[in-house]
């Protein structure tokens, strides 16, 4: 039986309940304790699993991060909050110097089972250094595995299984979806990473994207089926691995690709897909694959800039009418 829920809630459901499930899990971050997360996804936790379990750490990203790994190493089970993604960047030698490399560095001697997870993206008038995505950056790193979400069903499926997995998992959420609402069901379940789903299926266009811009997604789609565009909208869920054989094989059947990501566009997740089709699918395209990302420009303040650098469902529709010739 599934009843509605906000993102936030789904998140916690999941820690809350692989917690009670493994005594080795612990939350640790800026403020995930007494106050309840910044966002509010760990409220209640303190109370129930007490200081020993749910940390507040102090403002110091690559200490808290390198206490997570450490801990990781000697057969616990943590999960590290970011505030937000932006603030990790204190912490990248942690996570791509040791959490990446520690098994290949150990000769497989030991597993880092770790998460770290917060909020990416832009969230409104947060400028430049407080609005960044970094699925692509952090996928160039072996040995990481990165998950990004858009619903709360897919939040909380995928990070029950990212707790339990063995390797270094980044889970990418996003500031302005904690309060959205979804069905998501009272029993358990989890969702296997490097598995993209398809939430609508089409014959004309294969439109893939992940996170946030999901919404822009299936808004554009609607739009493009009231002028008899079959659009097929793949959610990546995971980014790495990446789940190709599902776009792959979409892209056979529609014969054409629209990737929409919100990050600059250089060396990011949609270069990589556009690569990949058009070298392993190229028999099947009837039009250039189409990229729509952030312009390669910082984000800006300015509310009129913030709206012009996002992609968004008109951008997205032109791209589309100029592959599909409709």
């Amino acid at each position: 039986m599934s009843r509605v829920i906000q993102f936030r809630e789904a998140l916690r459901e999941a820690m809350n309940e692989e917690m009670r499930r493994d005594e080795r899990v612990f939350l640790m971050g800026e403020e995930v304790a007494e106050y309840n997360g910044a966002y509010k996804v760990s409220q209640g936790m303190l109370d129930e699993f007490g200081p020993d379990r749910v940390i507040d750490t102090p403002i110091a990203e690559l200490g808290f991060t390198g206490i997570g790994v450490g801990a990781a190493m000697n057969g616990l089970r943590p999960i590290v909050e970011f505030m937000t993604w932006n603030f990790s960047i204190l912490a990248w030698d942690q996570i791509i110097n040791n959490a990446a490399k520690m098994l290949n560095m150990s000769g497989g001697q030991w597993n880092i089972p770790i998460v770290f997870r917060g909020g990416t993206g832009a969230a409104g008038q947060l400028a430049a250094t407080h609005s960044q995505t970094f699925e692509g950056w952090l996928a160039n790193c072996p040995g990481l595995k990165i998950i990004s979400v858009s619903n709360p069903y897919d939040a909380k499926g995928l990070l029950k299984s990212a707790i339990r997995d063995d390797d270094p998992v980044l889970f990418m959420e996003s500031e302005v979806m904690y309060g959205d609402k979804g069905e998501v069901p009272e029993e358990e379940y989890l969702i296997p990473i490097g598995k993209a789903n398809i939430t609508r299926e089409g014959s004309d266009v294969t439109l893939v994207s992940y996170n946030k811009t999901m919404k822009v997604l299936e808004e554009a789609a609607d739009e493009l089926a009231k002028n008899g565009v079959s659009a097929e909208v793949i959610d990546l869920r995971t980014i790495r691995p990446l789940d190709f054989d599902t776009i792959a094989n979409s892209v056979k059947k529609t014969n054409r690709l629209v990737v929409i990501e919100e990050a600059h566009p250089y060396a990011s997740v949609s270069s990589e897909i556009a690569y990949r089709v058009q070298s392993q699918c190229f028999d099947y395209l009837d039009a250039p694959v189409k990229r729509i990302t952030g312009p390669d420009v910082p984000m800006s303040y300015a509310p009129n800039l913030v709206e012009a650098f996002l992609p968004n469902a008109k951008k997205v529709i032109d791209a589309v009418n100029a592959v599909t010739y409709k």
